[in-house]
């Protein structure tokens, strides 16, 4: 079909129409004329793929990776960086002014850094395809549960993008060729890991032909024959539980976290390090403040938000990431940080934590948000909250509660953690309205 394409939805698809009823047309952008093959069709909308360009737009470019007008790990690679960071910021404001009914004061400059090479975790679809006598490897491709064939990958750490093809002449050449649906991958400053998911008992043969590719590609290598309590490294050798951290540093903190492959980290390192910063940057933190990290994971912001000079408390629903935080903290040396467990959905005001209330707060909640968690924020009469946030919509939302709850949103901006995908992060400072 020949559809011509007027903007773009907040999922990156073009959008067109044709009688009156509404086209998702991927690969296409905004201005653009393409010709478009029909993948799915409902009452209300059509969805479409992109085979031809008749007419390109001033923002479309050559996607530096060859499989990406196929594979669906990225959806903008067919346009510019600076129309990426434009439509995210767009899709931004759009969701503050709907979800919220408030914008901020001032939008800051967008956080940018590595856009190849960045992706430091993710969890790689493994096939055996029987016609092909192949095992594919890697992200499923766009509107379909198929594996993309791929050889490489650009966005993955090239500890990881460069191996995909070894990785898959490996599991081709393993007895357990059609029984090990994923490979999980996490990676350090200094080390990187592949997690295989292991659905029965791996031979001998096959336990050393992973090991020999650990060696090879100077890889650790984990198995998971059961649920995530079960993964355990095979190579090197492992020490015990303790034995089993990767690492990465925060140079402006002085800082260097510990975390096992299964933990939650950010995916983009370069980005980390500068968020890291502009928040604490934002929250000014002084000598003798008390301050509080809700949703603080393994201590990326409460390590740095210690060197600081503040006390501060940082607090967390997932008991063995509560742990990992008091790991990293005693790593570092830092006395003035203490951790604990709570359920985070409900009022925790009354906690023993909590009740020599806070001076600032930082809060970087999971893609549902914190709207009943900002309920109680104002309890405490913080001067300063930022807010990180993986989900626009969640966070303009939650900022509708702030303003109305006493806090001025002062500035936002974007973070671009996940280049050439529509993933969009941000970060908002509120200061309480002294008005």
């Amino acid at each position: 079909m020949r559809c011509e394409v007027e903007k773009l939805g907040h999922d990156g698809r073009g959008i067109a129409r044709n009688e009156g009823k509404v086209q998702f047309v991927s690969g296409a952008l905004p201005g653009e004329t393409v010709l478009a093959k029909m993948v799915g069709s409902r009452s209300k909308f059509d969805e479409l793929r992109t085979l031809e360009v008749l007419n390109a737009a001033p923002d479309r470019q050559v996607p530096p990776c060859d499989f990406a007008a196929v594979c669906g790990g990225c959806s903008l690679q067919h346009m510019s960086a600076e129309a990426q960071i434009a439509f995210k910021e767009n899709t931004l404001k759009e969701h503050f002014t709907h979800f919220g009914g408030t914008e901020p004061e001032q939008w800051v400059k967008p956080l940018r850094a590595d856009t190849l090479g960045y992706r430091r975790k993710a969890r790689l679809g493994v096939r055996f395809v029987t016609a092909r006598d192949s095992v594919l490897v890697g992200f499923r491709e766009k509107s379909s549960n198929f594996l993309t064939d791929i050889d490489r990958c650009l966005v993955l750490d090239p500890r990881i993008g460069e191996r995909i093809m070894p990785l898959r002449e490996l599991l081709h050449g393993m007895d357990a060729f059609d029984r090990i649906p994923q490979v999980e991958v996490a990676c350090g400053d200094d080390v990187a890991v592949m997690v295989f998911r292991n659905m029965e008992d791996l031979s001998d043969g096959d336990r050393s032909k992973l090991i020999v590719f650990g060696q090879n590609h100077d890889l650790h290598i984990y198995l998971q024959p059961k649920g995530p309590d079960t993964v355990h490294r095979i190579w090197p050798k492992s020490a015990g539980r303790q034995d089993e951290r990767l690492s990465y540093s925060l140079p402006e903190f002085d800082l260097t976290l510990a975390f096992h492959p299964m933990d939650f980290t950010q995916v983009n390192a370069s980005i980390n390090q500068v968020m890291v910063k502009r928040a604490i940057d934002w929250l000014d933190v002084q000598p003798g403040e008390r301050v509080l990290d809700l949703f603080c994971g393994l201590g990326n912001f409460t390590l740095p938000l210690a060197r600081s000079g503040g006390q501060v408390v940082g607090v967390e629903g997932d008991d063995a990431m509560v742990e990992r935080g008091r790991e990293n903290a005693a790593l570092n040396g830092l006395d003035n940080v203490t951790f604990f467990g709570a359920d985070l959905h409900g009022d925790f005001t009354g906690q023993s934590w909590a009740k020599e209330g806070f001076d600032k707060i930082l809060i970087d909640p999971p893609r549902s948000g914190a709207e009943d968690i900002c309920q109680y924020l104002t309890a405490f009469n913080a001067s300063r909250i930022v807010y990180v946030s993986c989900n626009p919509a969640t966070l303009a939302r939650d900022a509708g509660v702030m303003v109305r709850n006493g806090y001025r949103l002062v500035q936002a901006g974007v973070m671009d953690m996940f280049p050439h995908t529509t993933h969009v992060e941000s970060i908002a400072l509120f200061e309480r309205d002294s008005g």
